[in-house]
């Protein structure tokens, strides 16, 4: 059994799916690994480091004869055509913004798992990727805030007079949020934040920042998720949050509803209440943001002299361990359905669908979209 490795096509895509440290937990099954040349460049991975590992490195066509392609992003439709029928895919494949891939790898007979589907459940902590990626985004917003922001970060005593902290407030205590808030009390600012679950207060208060108590519901979702909430009730918490916000050296906005459009947390009166020089990063800025105005990929400037970091491809912007984490959630899930070869047997796949991961992760089989779960 072949397992490829092409090269990502997505302009900004920086990871690579498989690093070289863990080429051996296949091998070690008896499956052969492809990497498309120049698969891992950005991500640290050299192709003479995939060699060393037990791959085969191979340039032009690598998904024509492949039994399962493992990727980032979603192979487009064009890739999708290629593979042979029965062939398996692994990456990140939105059912709302990848449609067309799915239908693609419906019609070429490819059953396609996507990561944004595997369930929430405790024996699939090591294959959630979303969580790992999570984790990326949220040190590198910190840092983003921290390297825009005039201020230093922590409190300096100095022979010239004492340099008060930052303020830093953070919207989403998710896994991003969480990661932001531990890398901004690192660098020394002094930290608030604020979630729709109140189960998240002991969290906010283990990393050190202190937990924002509006008197709202709780909208505690599944799988450890927000759920949407009323416009209503959006109103009324934006109203609460802007006296916060007011204050706020750095404002970092985390909040998102998988598939869905990102909440809208600050509206441009909120950010118009900000003093010259403060900083938001919306890391939600790619699917709508949680900040009026936000663009991605782009820092935006109100006439009022704050600047929106609209977050674009930010785990990729920490390639090397993006793709370490990413990597392992990859090869747990693909070891979960891989029988090992022994004595004469070659290495098989067993897709067994009464597993509630493999029957929550697949989108396609058989030739046929398997609906949600």
């Amino acid at each position: 059994m072949r397992v490829v490795v092409p090269r990502e096509i997505k302009e900004g895509e920086k990871r690579v799916a498989l690093v070289p440290d863990v080429i051996n937990k296949l091998t070690r099954l008896g499956l052969d690994v492809v990497i498309e040349a120049g698969a891992g460049v950005h991500s640290q991975a050299t192709d003479a480091d995939f060699t060393a590992a037990g791959a085969t490195v191979k340039s032009g066509n690598v998904l024509s004869d492949a039994d399962v392609v493992l990727s980032v992003q979603p192979l487009t439709p064009q890739q999708m055509a290629t593979l042979k029928k029965g062939a398996i895919t692994i990456s990140f494949l939105s059912p709302v913004t990848a449609v067309d891939s799915i239908e693609a790898a419906a019609t070429a007979g490819v059953t396609a798992f996507s990561l944004e589907l595997v369930p929430r459940i405790s024996r699939a902590q090591s294959m959630d990727a979303l969580t790992s990626q999570a984790l990326c985004a949220g040190y590198r917003a910190a840092i983003v805030g921290a390297e825009l922001s005039p201020r230093f970060f922590p409190m300096l005593m100095t022979a010239a007079g004492t340099v008060t902290p930052a303020q830093v407030l953070v919207l989403g205590a998710g896994v991003a949020g969480l990661q932001a808030i531990a890398t901004a009390r690192r660098l020394g600012g002094v930290v608030s934040a604020y979630d729709v679950r109140p189960a998240s207060a002991d969290e906010v208060r283990s990393m050190g920042a202190s937990f924002i108590q509006l008197e709202l519901e709780a909208l505690e979702g599944a799988g450890g998720y927000a759920r949407e909430m009323t416009e209503e009730r959006a109103a009324k918490q934006r109203e609460l949050l802007t006296p916060y916000i007011a204050k706020s050296h750095v404002v970092i906005t985390t909040a998102a509803v998988p598939g869905r459009q990102a909440p809208r947390l600050m509206t441009q009166a909120m950010v118009d209440s900000m003093a010259p020089g403060t900083i938001i990063v919306d890391l939600a800025a790619e699917t709508g943001g949680n900040v009026e105005g936000s663009k991605p990929g782009e820092i935006v400037e109100t006439s009022g002299g704050v600047r929106i970091w609209g977050g674009k491809d930010v785990p990729s912007q920490l390639p090397f361990h993006a793709s370490f984490l990413y990597s392992r959630n990859v090869v747990n899930l693909l070891s979960l359905f891989t029988v090992a070869a022994k004595d004469d047997q070659k290495v098989a796949f067993n897709l067994d669908f009464e597993d509630e991961i493999i029957d929550g992760a697949a989108v396609t089989h058989a030739g046929v979209r398997r609906g949600a779960k």
